[in-house]
């Protein structure tokens, strides 16, 4: 079992949004990007590859809003963004290991998120 590096993308910069900006804020911007990106919006007569261009970023627009748009989810992506690199590990309650690149050099132990289980981070140089 190893530790997953996980994925950044800035949702903020999808949503065309600062980092500061209310969840209302957040949700006109979805919406008007949302309908500027909706498949049922294009014009017929636009090239192919446009038209999936569209669909990718109507794709990445909802997801920015799916983790924005929620208050919980909001701030623990705020959290993960003030870290350089995260790792994440799934426990078996359905929780979650995470520790950040810094503090991986700090901690052994590191407690899931939901439960009350624990795991020895090893460190091979």
């Amino acid at each position: 079992m190893a530790f997953e590096q996980i994925p950044k993308k800035d949702w903020y910069s999808i949503l065309e949004a600062d980092p500061s900006a209310s969840v209302s804020d957040l949700k006109q911007k979805y919406q008007k990007l949302i309908l500027m990106y909706h498949p049922d919006k294009q014009s017929a007569d636009v090239p192919a590859g446009t038209v999936e261009e569209c669909i990718q970023k109507f794709i990445e627009v909802d997801q920015a809003w799916k983790i924005l748009g929620n208050e919980e989810t909001k701030k623990e992506y705020d959290l993960q963004r003030h870290d350089d690199h995260s790792f994440s590990l799934s426990c078996r309650c359905g929780g979650k290991y995470s520790v950040s690149k810094d503090e991986a050099e700090e901690v052994t132990l590191i407690s899931c998120d939901m439960c009350s289980l624990v795991i020895e981070l090893l460190h091979y140089r």
